[in-house]
């Protein structure tokens, strides 16, 4: 398996802070951020527990935000991977994690990283969502130039809505045949795709 987590100047500068962090606080770090990693708007800490934890840690502010991130990362990465807790236990070994960090990562993994992965999968990633969908068919029988002329339109009318309001914003889409065609036939193949994969 390729690594998830390559070694770079920062993850290296964060790999000594996590092995010289307290080994009966790690534990308790880990399960807090993997209970809020997956809320996009939260943080896992405030303002005021981060002074408290940086206190704790014996960390620096900077350092402890190095801390945090790359934590956060390292169980992004091993959730987007689905790796297997003994494989993320020994991908940290071979980036020089000490072995009690990394059991600890194996363990809160073992523990809650399933229901990790679960919560990520029901957060919706687009911002806006279809809710309702409407439609007209216009006919027009002619113009001033040209009085024997038929130009059929067909206007879609979708309701979308935001995950940070209950709102509806509707927007209207006109297409003539051609146009109407092109997206029918899209859909298909996004419906063919989707099926597929079911």
């Amino acid at each position: 398996m390729a690594a998830i987590v390559k070694e770079t100047q920062s993850i290296k500068q964060a790999v000594l802070l996590i092995n010289g962090l307290d080994t009966t606080k790690f534990p308790r770090l880990l399960s807090r951020i993997l209970q809020k990693l997956h809320l996009k708007d939260e943080h896992s800490f405030n303002e005021e527990e981060r002074e408290k934890l940086q206190a704790a840690l014996s960390l620096e502010k900077y350092e402890l935000r190095l801390v945090l991130e790359t934590v956060s990362f390292i169980l992004e990465q091993a959730a987007y991977y689905n790796v297997k807790p003994t494989a993320l236990q020994q991908q940290l070994e071979n980036i020089h994690l000490n072995q009690e960090k990394a059991e600890a990562f194996s363990q809160a993994w073992t523990n809650m990283g399933q229901d990790f992965i679960e919560k990520l999968r029901q957060n919706a990633f687009a911002p806006k969502r279809l809710e309702k969908i409407g439609w007209c068919f216009n006919l027009e029988m002619g113009q001033s130039l040209q009085a024997k002329m038929k130009s059929p339109h067909a206007v879609l009318e979708l309701g979308i809505t935001s995950e940070d309001s209950e709102n509806t914003e509707n927007i209207f889409v006109e297409f003539n045949h051609g146009e109407l065609l092109d997206f029918y036939n899209k859909l298909e193949t996004i419906q063919a795709q989707l099926d597929s994969l079911t």
